[in-house]
């Protein structure tokens, strides 16, 4: 049993170099929702130096809202979107001798991409025009997993530890309250419910099979540190190896 554990950086919320050592792969924002050039090439160093898997994190310009929000775009525009931020990462990658193995939309443009199979291709499209060799990481059963194949890209599918799921698979949405799991022995049990099992309960109680490539814990969170450590001791005391889904340069 093997997965790989991911978390969103380069946000400013100033735990990255904490957090890095207890991840396999790192999404980087790319100056939009959170971030910018020196953000970034301060998290990109980061993960050379631990050998973590960097990964592109684009989202929706909407630093108020953090890049949470839903907004109105076409398949033209998120594109554009995905594209821009995907070759800013990539420059910066480049710069420090190293290079990006991944994409993981932000936020809202995630979340609407799993419900929306026309954006899904978009963004999936954008990945493939920056380097086919990119893996799309997305939610497990969601339309962004599934329209990675037919844009001749490989898919990661992801689930998360730290977030309440609907009975249908997608994610509470954070407008709702107890969306995300706060308590680290309920993170990491469901880390390993996912990563041993194959599973998780839903809010209802529905038990939803999941299989998944890679695993989140949000880097956002007051307790995100003490949430991985508790993830990585619990995936270890269960027999599951940590390792990332593709080997970082």
């Amino acid at each position: 049993m093997r997965i790989d554990l991911n978390c969103d950086l380069g946000e400013g919320m100033g735990a990255d170099a904490e957090l890095m050592p207890l991840i396999t792969s790192a999404n980087i924002a790319c100056g939009s929702h959170a971030g910018d050039a020196a953000t970034m090439k301060a998290a990109v160093d980061l993960a050379r130096q631990h050998g973590v898997a960097i990964g592109a994190h684009p989202g929706f310009a909407d630093r108020d809202g953090f890049g949470r929000r839903d907004e109105t775009v076409g398949a033209a525009d998120a594109r554009k979107i995905v594209s821009d931020q995907i070759r800013a990462l990539q420059e910066v990658a480049h710069a420090a001798g190293a290079r990006v193995t991944h994409v993981k939309p932000h936020g809202a443009l995630y979340n609407m991409a799993a419900r929306d199979v026309v954006l899904a291709r978009a963004i999936a499209e954008a990945v493939r025009d920056c380097d086919p060799a990119l893996v799309l990481v997305g939610l497990a059963g969601s339309h962004l997993v599934a329209e990675a194949g037919p844009c001749g890209l490989r898919a990661a599918a992801e689930a998360f530890a730290d977030r309440r799921y609907q009975p249908n698979g997608l994610l509470v949405p954070r407008s709702e309250p107890h969306a995300v799991l706060v308590d680290e022995a309920d993170v990491a049990a469901q880390a390993v419910g996912l990563a041993r099992d194959g599973r998780v309960v839903a809010v209802d109680g529905t038990v939803l099979g999941i299989r998944a490539d890679t695993l989140c814990v949000h880097g956002d969170g007051a307790r995100a540190v003490d949430a991985l450590r508790v993830v990585r001791a619990a995936l270890a005391a269960s027999g599951v190896v940590v390792r990332p889904f593709v080997e970082p340069s």
